[in-house]
C-alpha cells in the first residue's frame, strides 16, 4: 500500500450513503461473480514485481485469523488454508499449532509467487473455494482470509467447510462485508447520477453481516461467533485507492460490471470523494469492513447450554448476604455434581 496509512475502529467515521447493493443470500445461488476474470486479475496481482507493497492489509487481517487460532487450547494435526493468497496466514502461524497446513488458491500465480520461506509450501493445490476437492472428515481446522467475498454460491462454500471437517473440527474465516469502500461507492454513484442520470455497479456487492450467523447455522455449524472489524485506511487520493485495490487483485468482478470508465467521470468521482470524506490533511479515507466467522461442526462431546429453568441460582442472592465467595464456591460444587452425573 505505497502511501497508504493503516487505521483500526470499531465503526466507520464518516456515514453509509447509496449503499444498496449488499448481496442477498436467503435466496437461491447465483452467478454474481465472474470466477475466471477473479483468477486472472489474481494471477496479474501476484505477477507483479512489487507485490509485496500491496499485501499489508492481507497480512494485517491474517495476523487476526492466526490471533484467534491461537486462542484455541489445542494443536491440529491437519488443517486447511482456504483461498491462501501467497500464504498470509501460514506465515502468521506458530508452527507448533498445525502439524500440516494444505494451502488451496484459485490463482496458480498466487501459488507461483509463495515467498521461499512461507511454511508448508509443499503442499500447495490450484482450487475453487465454490469446488472444495477434499473427501468430508478430513482437516481438524479450516482457514480462510479474505477469498470467500468472491464466491458466488457462499451458503453451499460453508456447507462443503464443514462436510470436510471431522466432528469437532472449526472453522476461522475473514471476508469484506458490506460496509467495504462506500466511500468509493457513493461517490462514483454520485458522479454518475450528474453526468449520465444513471449508475452502473463499479464495486462488487458484499455479504451483509446480519446474514452470517444464520449462513453459519444453515451450513451446519454450531457454537458460533461473528465479529467485525473497520479498518480505515488513508490514501493520498482516490486514484492511489484504486491502485492498490488493483494490486490486490480486489477490482470488480461482478458479472454485471461495466467496462468503461471515463477519465472525467472517475475526476468527478475524485472530487465528489475529497468533498464527502476527505480528511483535513488533504487525504482520503476508505473503510474496509472484516466479517471474522467462527464455527465449530457438531459432536456430542461439545458442551452445551444448560436447559432452560434449571439455574439454581438467582442474581438476586447477591443482595440477600450471600457474598461472591460463596455463590462461586456453590458454583463449582454445582459444576462438579453435573460432571459426576455425565
Amino acid at each position: 500500500m505505497p502511501g497508504a496509512v493503516l487505521l483500526r475502529s470499531a465503526t466507520a467515521t464518516a456515514a453509509r450513503q447509496w449503499v444498496g447493493v449488499q448481496r442477498g443470500l436467503a435466496t437461491a445461488p447465483s452467478t454474481v461473480f465472474d470466477r475466471t476474470i477473479k483468477r486472472i486479475q489474481r494471477d496479474r496481482a501476484a505477477s507483479a514485481a512489487n507485490v509485496r507493497d500491496f499485501e499489508r492489509l492481507r497480512n494485517e487481517v491474517a495476523w487476526q485469523v492466526a490471533d484467534r487460532v491461537q486462542d484455541i487450547d489445542r494443536t491440529f494435526s491437519i488443517g486447511l488454508d482456504l483461498g491462501c493468497g501467497r500464504g498470509h496466514v501460514s506465515n502468521q502461524l506458530d508452527g507448533e499449532l498445525i502439524g500440516t497446513l494444505i494451502q488451496t488458491e484459485l490463482s496458480g500465480g498466487m501459488l507461483d509467487a509463495f515467498d521461499a520461506d512461507t511454511a508448508d509450501r509443499g503442499f500447495r493445490v490450484q482450487a475453487d473455494e465454490e469446488d472444495i476437492p477434499f473427501r468430508d472428515d478430513t482437516f481438524d481446522i479450516v482457514v480462510s482470509n479474505l477469498s470467500m467475498h468472491w464466491v458466488n454460491d457462499l451458503p453451499g462454500c460453508l456447507t462443503q467447510i464443514k462436510n470436510c471437517l471431522v466432528p469437532d473440527g472449526v472453522f476461522i474465516g475473514a471476508m469484506f462485508g458490506g460496509d467495504t469502500l462506500f466511500e468509493l461507492r457513493c461517490s462514483l454513484q454520485l458522479a454518475e447520477i450528474e453526468r449520465k442520470g444513471g449508475f452502473a455497479p463499479r464495486i462488487s456487492p458484499f455479504a451483509d453481516v446480519r446474514d452470517c450467523g444464520s449462513l453459519l447455522q444453515r451450513a451446519g455449524f454450531t457454537l458460533l461467533t461473528v465479529d467485525v472489524d473497520d479498518i480505515t485506511v488513508n490514501y493520498p487520493s482516490p486514484y492511489e485507492l484504486v491502485q492498490d485495490l488493483r494490486g490486490m487483485g480486489e477490482i470488480n468482478a461482478s458479472v454485471k460490471r461495466n467496462h468503461t470508465l471515463s477519465p472525467e467521470t472517475f475526476a468527478a468521482a475524485a472530487a465528489v470523494y475529497q468533498d464527502m470524506y476527505g480528511n483535513e490533511d488533504g487525504t482520503v479515507p476508505a473503510t474496509f469492513q472484516v466479517i471474522y466467522l467462527l464455527g465449530w461442526k457438531p459432536d456430542p462431546t461439545q458442551a452445551k447450554p444448560a436447559a432452560r429453568g434449571s439455574a439454581t441460582h438467582s442474581i438476586a442472592d447477591l443482595s440477600s448476604g450471600m457474598t461472591l465467595d460463596e455463590l462461586q464456591a456453590q458454583i463449582d460444587a454445582a459444576k462438579a455434581a453435573t460432571k459426576q452425573n455425565k
